[in-house]
């Protein structure tokens, strides 16, 4: 990548944004196609003479069991990066510079440890959380990874976890079995 084609910092901003807005983005741009109704954080990228977001990183706290595994201390005060989304258009160090920025406005004292995963399904390796320091704490154990219409459906509903029967009930098709990469990143 030359400088040309890098983001400059002071160019671009990043700012809480709506849900709405949150939501768009990971339809157009991630590859699950959409996310949870709720956020804890919700944060986007913007050119600093524009009003269009390109990017979002969306914050939501983790199930119970994902938290304990990723910080034992004190599993209520995980926080789950659940998506990072970017546009095609943006120069390619926009992730980082979009999850830096993201981290330094969640309140770390209150969410001191962050978590979040790399989907081997998209041959994903994690090098954006490397490139922000965090931890890589291994492979995940492989899940099943449901689709329905263009969009991954999750089988954790809320507190319901969905049978096997139930997803395919709902019209879901099971793509495969996949691990992730997991990262952690914690403050004192």
């Amino acid at each position: 990548m030359s400088d040309c084609d890098r983001l400059r910092k002071s160019e671009w901003n990043v700012r809480t944004v709506g849900l709405g807005v949150a939501q768009e983005l990971v339809r157009r741009y991630h590859y699950s196609g959409g996310g949870a109704n709720t956020a804890t954080y919700r944060h986007g990228l913007f050119r600093n003479d524009g009003q269009e977001c390109v990017g979002v990183a969306w914050w939501i706290p983790p199930t119970k069991s994902a938290a304990n595994a990723t910080w034992p201390d004190d599993w209520k005060r995980v926080l789950c990066l659940t998506r990072l989304a970017i546009a095609p258009e943006v120069p390619g160090n926009a992730a980082s510079f979009l999850l830096g920025k993201s981290m330094k406005l969640i309140d770390r004292k209150r969410w001191p440890c962050l978590v979040t995963y790399a989907d081997e399904m998209q041959g994903h390796t994690g090098a954006i959380y490397r490139a922000t320091n965090w931890e890589y704490c291994g492979m995940t154990a492989k899940e099943a990874t449901w689709f329905k219409n263009g969009r991954m459906v999750a089988r954790k509903a809320g507190p319901k976890t969905r049978t096997r029967d139930e997803m395919l009930e709902m019209g879901c098709q099971m793509v495969g079995r996949f691990a992730k990469h997991k990262f952690r990143h914690v403050v004192a």
